[in-house]
């Protein structure tokens, strides 16, 4: 049986971004419906945007998460970066204290193709994988979108599937159009998931193995 996604226990919980609103889009409900966590949320991009990064901050503070930001190049033609760059912005803003869990990109991306999202996966497995971070569990998100034959979707096979309830959803839907200022017939509005799924990552190696091989499926 596949699991509900909800996290009972309190704990200290980091959401490695590329951009301001990909921890909204992706898991943002799982932040609203758990509020007694310890939240950080590390985006790795656009820090010195005057337009997003002020939008990211009033996020975190709906979101009463703390949080930081980076400065990856985010130009529209995404020219391939360093590993060695993307593992340096990551550990430059994330703290050094460990995590009960690390939630972050899939290897695959979320959709059809966005190569900050595949980089900074792979940055995160394999700082883990070296013990250069450390949690106990690492969550990836787990969307498809058919190679751009439709918006992304929960992937089924997926560990955890968490359905948002009508509340949860219309604040985090709230958090898309209002706080960010997406518009209603935008990619981000539309693409905003009414279920949130998860890959789910007990050890490194067994995250690190299914890295290599491609972060589909398991």
């Amino acid at each position: 049986m596949k699991k509900s996604g909800n996290i009972e226990a309190h704990k200290k919980v980091a959401v490695i971004v590329a951009h301001p609103d990909d921890e909204t889009l992706w898991c943002g409900g799982l932040i609203l419906s758990n509020p007694h966590h310890e939240w950080f949320i590390a985006c790795l991009s656009r820090e010195n945007d005057f337009d997003r990064a002020p939008k990211f901050k009033k996020a975190l503070t709906i979101f009463k998460a703390g949080g930081r930001m980076n400065d990856l190049d985010d130009s529209p033609l995404q020219p391939p970066l360093s590993m060695k760059d993307v593992k340096t912005s990551i550990m430059e803003i994330l703290p050094n204290d460990g995590f009960d869990l690390i939630i972050t990109h899939n290897p695959s991306g979320e959709y059809t193709r966005h190569r900050r999202h595949e980089e900074v996966s792979k940055a995160v497995i394999e700082l883990w994988y070296n013990q250069r971070i450390r949690t106990k569990e690492l969550w990836t998100f787990a969307y498809e979108d058919g190679d751009k034959k439709y918006l992304p979707i929960p992937q089924k096979k997926a560990t955890i599937h968490k359905k948002l309830t009508n509340q949860i959803f219309d604040l985090k839907y709230k958090l898309i159009t209002q706080t960010y200022g997406f518009l209603p017939d935008s990619f981000e509005a539309l693409s905003t998931p009414k279920e949130e799924a998860f890959w789910k990552f007990e050890t490194p190696l067994d995250a690190f193995i299914w890295l290599k091989q491609g972060g589909i499926q398991k």
